[in-house]
């Protein structure tokens, strides 16, 4: 077989567009110790389930699941959590930008002992990218989610980024 500048092309184009899949950049960062959810699944259940944010209050406060409750990242403590009496046995799903820091913060709830807890795959960004309702800080939907950061901003295709000053 002779190796020409477009069979290069196409494997070096092959590679790069697979190494940007959202599939892969959560392989490359978590360690898929908790469960993943998709969107269409928790849309469906979204009644029955206790929903935390691990993001942080700035981008919570952008926009946010309808309902869910923040957490946060940084300052989680999984005390304050208890203290909501939030029963061990409920289905919990813990969602962020994409779906990388509600996995840690999801290891941390199974370690304190709650038994069904779900991370959000592609987190409020997948949420977004399906048109999918976030509400604001005064319980309005918005159309504006907090990008996180330039290099995770990509992952959101639709909705208006915001940025932390």
């Amino acid at each position: 077989m002779k190796i020409t500048p477009l069979y290069i092309f196409l494997i070096i184009f092959q590679v790069t567009v697979a190494q940007d899949s959202l599939h892969e950049l959560l392989d490359n960062y978590n360690n898929e110790t908790i469960p993943y959810i998709n969107v269409d699944d928790l849309k469906t259940l979204q009644n029955d389930v206790i929903l935390l944010d691990a993001r942080e209050q700035v981008e919570y406060d952008v926009s946010h699941i309808k309902k869910a409750i923040h957490v946060g990242y940084n300052l989680f403590s999984i005390d304050s959590l208890a203290s909501q009496n939030i029963p061990k046995d409920k289905t919990i799903v813990v969602y962020c930008s994409l779906g990388v820091r509600s996995e840690d913060i999801s290891e941390k709830l199974k370690k304190a002992g709650y038994e069904n807890v779900f991370n959000l795959y592609g987190g409020i960004f997948e949420w977004k990218n399906r048109d999918l309702p976030v509400v604001n800080s005064e319980d309005e939907i918005t159309d504006e989610v907090h990008a996180c950061s330039k290099e995770w901003a990509k992952w959101l295709l639709k909705g208006k980024k915001v940025y932390s000053n």
